[in-house]
Parts: structure tokens; C-alpha cells; sequence
């Protein structure tokens, strides 16, 4: 089995072990329904069509519901 025949420098080993590790952005393609980025094959995350169809629709936020209009102004007195 071969041997070094000299020590690599801490700069050449850092550079090779450097290139392992660096992160590849996969293609990103345009959704047909509003335009921003989405990785190919998958739903958009912006709106949930895939393929020209609705697979998964958006969440809305929910509230709380109405609130009295005092606010929380009970036990104070003007």
C-alpha cells in the first residue's frame, strides 16, 4: 500500500477536506401560478398548486376573535 512520501501542508489538507463540504443549490424552477422559485417536482410553497391544480390550500391565521371595547379596561376607573 503506498505512503506519503512528505507531509501535506495544513493549507493543502484544509483545501481538499474545504471542497466535502461546500453546499450545491438544486435547480429551482418558476410555479406556473405565481411565479416565485420551487424546487422542480414539488408543491409550491407560496400558493399549493402543483401541475396547474390546487393540492394544497393556503392556511389562514386564526384570530382570537372580536374583542369588547373597553380592551381590558375593567377595573380602572376615569
Amino acid at each position: 500500500m503506498p505512503n506519503p512520501k512528505r507531509k501535506h501542508t495544513r493549507s493543502r489538507t484544509g483545501m481538499r477536506r474545504a471542497s466535502n463540504w461546500t453546499l450545491e443549490t438544486g435547480g429551482m424552477s418558476g410555479c406556473t401560478q405565481c411565479g416565485k422559485l420551487r424546487s422542480p417536482h414539488r408543491i409550491c410553497p407560496h400558493c399549493g398548486f402543483y401541475n396547474g391544480k390546487l393540492v394544497l390550500p393556503k392556511r389562514e391565521k386564526k384570530h382570537k376573535g372580536p374583542q369588547s371595547a373597553e380592551g381590558g379596561e375593567e377595573g380602572k376607573s376615569s
